[in-house]
């Protein structure tokens, strides 16, 4: 009996060890393909500057393009903590009110981020040049508009005025 028992056991431990030898391997997890970047088209909504401004809560993470006049280029909200853009990386620039039209005035409350690089290329801009700007309102600290420009288009620019200096040099060859 002893030895049906012994016979028993290792002929189940020989059927257990050939089912496992025999099961089939799984396959090697194949790795997972690394994804292709395709950039899609991000997809800017047009908006007026003054309706940003006024409910800056509802444009937070969105995508959004405006068309103003430009005012200047500043300093304004650069290396703010709590909405960091770096002043050696990037240059703010503001565009005007568009509900007043009888002198200049910035809208400070907007704060849009341009990188450096891209600003060089525009320093010969003046006040009141028509640009056209896309990007993502990245936070709302002080209850302000803060925005990444992504794309910045010049539409229109006003002819330079001539200053007494530059016409007597003009004058003079």
């Amino acid at each position: 009996m002893k030895n049906i028992v012994k016979v028993l056991i290792i002929t189940a431990a020989l059927a257990i060890n050939t089912i496992v030898i025999a099961a089939p391997q799984t396959a090697p997890q194949a790795k997972p393909q690394q994804a292709q970047q395709t950039q899609q088209a991000q997809v800017y909504t047009t908006v007026n500057a003054l309706d940003v401004v006024a409910a800056p809560s509802k444009y937070l993470n969105n995508f959004i393009t405006v068309k103003g006049k430009f005012d200047k280029f500043s300093t304004l909200g650069l290396d703010y903590a709590p909405a960091m853009r770096s002043s050696e990386d990037y240059i703010t620039f503001l565009i005007q009110r568009p509900d007043i039209t009888d002198h200049n005035i910035p809208l400070s409350e907007m704060k849009i981020f341009l990188k450096r690089t891209e600003a060089e290329k525009h320093i010969d801009l003046n006040a009141g040049d028509e640009i056209e700007f896309s990007g993502k309102v990245f936070s709302t600290a002080l209850g302000d508009v803060w925005m990444d420009a992504e794309k910045f288009t010049v539409l229109t620019q006003k002819p330079k005025e001539e200053t007494p200096t530059s016409q007597k040099a003009s004058e003079t060859k």
